[in-house]
């Protein structure tokens, strides 16, 4: 879903304009990604948990050249789902 979908759905949903639901978006992502900065996590409740994770660094190889590079360690954001979330997911799966 692309990002004008999801804003025009979510404005339908929440019973506002699109407008106010893209600027509830950039509010929200914004909040967002300040906390994750912090390197701390969000929980949302019947939802799931955004975390902040550190991957460590490692020696990749090229396929081609057979070349090995040190891949420097990153941050990446990982989302673990709630037990409702899933099973939500998978009851999309059985309509499917």
């Amino acid at each position: 879903m692309k990002n004008k979908e999801y804003i025009a759905k979510v404005a339908e949903e929440a019973g506002i304009s699109v407008e106010q639901a893209q600027k509830n978006l950039s509010a929200l992502t914004e909040v967002m990604s300040g906390i994750l900065q912090e390197s701390n996590s969000i929980v949302i409740s019947g939802f799931g948990t955004f975390e902040v994770k550190k991957k460590n660094e490692r020696i990749s190889v090229n396929p081609v050249t057979k070349k090995r590079l040190l891949i420097p360690p990153k941050l990446v954001v990982n989302f673990k789902p709630t037990t409702s979330t899933k099973e939500k997911l998978k009851e999309g799966e059985r309509h499917e």
